[in-house]
């Protein structure tokens, strides 16, 4: 392949990576809505829903540690977390490596909460069937997550 031919290949499929973000962003905005929706039920607004997620699937976290796994400021996990404490879903233990950032786990009220929000988000997604195979979605996980790694992790703070 000539210098050529690359450069017209490297722009198309910067093209075509163009179009990824063209779809990831309303993708991301209805999929907020319908989180706000079916979190009503449970009262959960989309940002305490993220850390109560967050926290199902990695354990006790710091708030800290949760901004930066969420590309979120600390600030904004921070009042996500203060909401959640309030309403007993989520609590705070001292954290044996940081004597300032607490850890953060979640309450058998948060564990319930959580799981009933996504029990039905994967009801919902069931619906997708067989018109999308494994390998497809395997496909879509590795360049969202090399686009994600291309984009860095800046601090947010």
């Amino acid at each position: 392949m000539s210098e050529a031919e690359r450069g017209l290949a490297s722009e198309q499929l910067t093209g075509r990576l163009a179009e990824v973000f063209d779809l990831v962003g309303p993708l991301y905005r209805r999929t907020q809505r319908k989180v706000e929706q079916d979190v009503s039920a449970e009262g959960l607004s989309v940002g305490v829903r993220a850390v109560l997620s967050m926290l199902r699937e990695h354990g006790s976290m710091t708030v800290p540690q949760m901004g930066r796994a969420q590309a979120l400021s600390r600030q904004f996990v921070q009042r996500m977390v203060n909401e959640a404490a309030a309403r007993g879903l989520v609590a705070s233990a001292p954290n044996p490596a940081h004597k300032r950032s607490s850890l953060i786990g979640l309450t058998d009220k948060g564990r319930a909460a959580i799981t009933a929000v996504i029990d039905r988000e994967r009801a919902v997604l069931r619906q997708v069937g067989g018109d999308v195979t494994d390998a497809e979605v395997d496909a879509c996980l590795r360049v969202l997550a090399r686009l994600l790694e291309l984009l860095g992790n800046d601090d947010l703070e």
